[in-house]
């Protein structure tokens, strides 16, 4: 498969995906299960995005780095509730000083 025909497989999958979202009835979203689902999911992607991307190391592997520390130190931050930019800086630093330290 070359590289266009992935492109416009996925271009066409998501035009009709957006198609179907549109089609939904109107009385089906407005449901509480419905709405609940669609105000916490983002969040729990969100969640495992993260986790993935910290603790993942290659195909199946679990690692434990600077990465880890970073999202304690986030998480540390957050409990103290910190503003978000300052969550960010104190994550950033917290990694890139153990990733010093380590060499």
């Amino acid at each position: 498969m070359s590289v266009w025909t992935a492109v416009l497989v996925t271009a066409a999958g998501c035009y009709l995906l957006k198609l179907i979202g549109l089609s939904v009835p109107a009385g089906l979203l407005d449901r509480p299960a419905v709405r609940r689902f669609a105000a916490l999911a983002p969040v729990a992607l969100l969640a495992a995005l993260t986790a993935l991307q910290t603790f993942g190391h290659g195909a199946h592997g679990l690692a434990l780095d600077a990465r880890a520390l970073g999202l304690a130190a986030a998480g540390i931050a957050l409990w103290r509730r910190a503003p978000f930019l300052v969550v960010v800086l104190v994550a950033v630093v917290a990694t890139a000083l153990m990733r010093f330290v380590l060499g």
